[in-house]
């Protein structure tokens, strides 16, 4: 048994994992894409075994959309974190790939919020600066709208990093960052954030307190059966909602009877 499928039947027992269904790679997919954030799609259109694994991903983002938002019985989450279990588990990719989907999906605004403030890559994925972000709006006064940027469509807008020094993590902890994360809420009917991973700072676990909850995001023959149990303990603890997990880059079969069960 593979440390990948002991991974799913551990952590998964509480969470969605949410795969996209392809026959297992011959060729191992390349890391990141130089910007130290480990998203595994630096090239744009990528190949495997005669598949599109851009057109599955957006598929994967699609079913995570239906099931987190689109698709529940209750008030579907307004304001959702996204977190890796470690550094360079594609956490970014995810997000602009669900926040694409959504704003595709719905008649309201979304807006993507670039919370990693040591290692971001939003802006960057945007062909867009990191001009006047998150970090400005801690700093100072205006309405928080005033901080974003459109970037794809009439509907989807980036509240970037903003500028960053040596301390501007330290910014997460402010007592303005509540207050901002309000006005979001008013201003846009969904709001994703891009948060930092969650082994190596407490930053996600602050954001996802003050969210409706958060998405897991796992990398395949790299994040740890340890360290996934370790962190959805944390969560629980912390009486934060998983709303779902994603195993990304994952390069080997599910066996249906399981993928039937996600």
């Amino acid at each position: 048994m593979s440390k990948n499928f002991e991974l799913m039947q551990q952590t998964g027992q509480n969470q969605e994992f949410l795969p996209t269904r392809k026959r297992e790679s011959a060729t191992p997919h390349k890391p990141g894409n130089g910007n130290g954030h480990g998203n595994g799609n630096g090239n744009g259109h990528r190949e495997a075994d005669g598949l599109d694994l851009d057109q599955l991903a957006g598929e994967e983002a699609l079913r995570l959309v239906q099931r987190v938002f689109l698709l529940q019985a209750q008030e579907p989450p307004h304001m959702v974190a996204f977190a890796g279990i470690d550094h360079g588990n594609g956490c970014s990719r995810i997000c602009v790939r669900v926040a694409e989907t959504l704003a595709k999906n719905v008649r309201g605004s979304v807006c993507l919020v670039e919370a990693n403030l040591r290692s971001p890559a939003l802006p960057e994925m945007f062909g867009t600066t990191n001009h006047h972000g998150l970090t400005d709006a801690l700093l100072q006064e205006g309405p928080i709208r005033s901080f974003t940027k459109p970037v794809r469509g009439e509907n989807l807008w980036l509240l970037s990093s903003g500028a960053l020094a040596v301390d501007s993590a330290n910014l997460l902890n402010s007592e303005r960052l509540k207050p901002r994360l309000a006005e979001l809420r008013k201003e846009f009917d969904f709001v994703l954030i891009d948060a930092p991973p969650l082994t190596r700072y407490s930053d996600a676990l602050g954001l996802a307190q003050m969210a409706d909850g958060l998405v897991l995001v796992l990398e395949a023959n790299s994040t740890r059966r340890e360290a996934a149990l370790q962190v959805a303990e944390n969560l629980r603890a912390s009486n934060i909602r998983i709303l779902g997990a994603v195993l990304n880059k994952r390069t080997f079969p599910i066996p249906e009877t399981i993928y039937n069960r996600l």
